[in-house]
């Protein structure tokens, strides 16, 4: 069976998108204007259910949070009804949302968490 050889590949001259008539290019830079991606908070809301401790691993395990800041957040969401876990964009933050609300589901505990533009 005869091997194939590669064909090259084709060159096509372009056309310039300045000419001043005399062979010179002149090329324009556009500076991109880019924004920083809009940031969501994660809040857990209170209830009268969910255990303190369910609430602390969440904030543990699904925003990494250390026993002490877990904690206070815990007690910030008892006493005035919800408590911000962290800001992400949105894509992160809604990811987590239902990360946690499974996590409360499989437990069977009712807590919720929601997403707020921070």
């Amino acid at each position: 069976m005869p091997v194939d050889k590669p064909k090259p590949p084709v060159i096509r001259p372009t056309v310039p998108k300045h000419d001043d008539g005399h062979g010179s290019l002149v090329v324009e830079r556009q500076t991109a204007k880019t924004e920083p991606p809009h940031l969501y908070q994660v809040v857990l809301l209170n209830d009268d259910y969910t255990p303190m401790e369910f609430v602390v691993m969440v904030l543990q395990e699904y925003f990494n949070h250390d026993l002490a800041t877990a904690t206070q957040i815990m007690l910030k969401i008892h006493h005035e009804g919800r408590g911000v876990c962290g800001v992400f964009t949105k894509d992160v933050a809604a990811t987590k949302v239902e990360s946690v609300s499974a996590a409360a589901r499989r437990g069977g505990h009712p807590l919720q968490c929601i997403l707020e533009a921070a």
